[in-house]
């Protein structure tokens, strides 16, 4: 069946180790000056979603954008439940900052690329155990296995109910890999997983 969230759509950033041990000196500097201690979110409101098959527009100004894949949580009717996961292409403008992203960075129009199915906890298995994999025009660019993930989703969803109430239908990224490949107008992105339909979507140059 075809997918489209119904709620609000949260990336979680910081949450692959290679990614935490990357930035982990950073975190020391002000104005934090300490790793945080909760999970750090960001919003993709509904101006960036993309469904599978779509042709996403890259503005002329950015050159290239980063490919964040990531399998995401869709909460269910009771409270803390998961009524399934689904692929997500989570793209954004390259940066500096991975504390505070800016939102002109993230948020631009159809950089959110959302998987076709919702795949049901039963059959997606162990969050755990999930692995993806990205290809841009054909070449594999990246591997990622969740079992890298500082918080594992169980745990992610409890820490994240600490201190802010998930809806149904909201969705939750369990986080990217540690180095995002990086594509460009004209390119095709496929990002595929173990039990879940490949979910591809192409970037076109920006209409002047």
């Amino acid at each position: 069946m075809s997918f489209f969230p119904q709620g609000t759509v949260y990336g979680t950033l910081l949450n692959s180790q290679g990614e935490w041990d990357a930035l982990r000196a950073q975190m020391d500097q002000p104005p934090y000056k300490a790793p945080p201690k909760a999970p750090v979110l960001y919003v993709k409101p509904a101006n960036t979603w993309s469904a599978h098959g779509a042709a996403i527009p890259v503005p002329a100004h950015v050159p290239q954008v980063e490919v964040g894949a990531t399998i995401a949580m869709v909460m269910g009717l009771a409270p803390h439940t998961v009524a399934g996961y689904v692929l997500m292409n989570d793209l954004s403008v390259p940066h500096a900052s991975f504390f505070r992203p800016p939102v002109r960075f993230k948020c631009l129009d159809g950089f959110l690329g959302i998987g076709a199915g919702l795949v049901p906890p039963a059959e997606a298995g162990d969050p755990a155990r999930f692995k993806l994999e990205v290809r841009i025009n054909g070449e594999l660019k990246q591997s990622f296995d969740f079992a890298t993930l500082v918080r594992p989703a169980a745990q992610l969803l409890e820490d994240v109910n600490e201190f802010m109430t998930l809806q149904p239908g909201d969705v939750l990224m369990l986080g990217c890999g540690p180095s995002r490949p990086l594509a460009k107008a004209g390119d095709r992105i496929e990002i595929s997983a173990p039990g879940f339909a490949t979910l591809a979507n192409t970037l076109v140059q920006e209409a002047a």
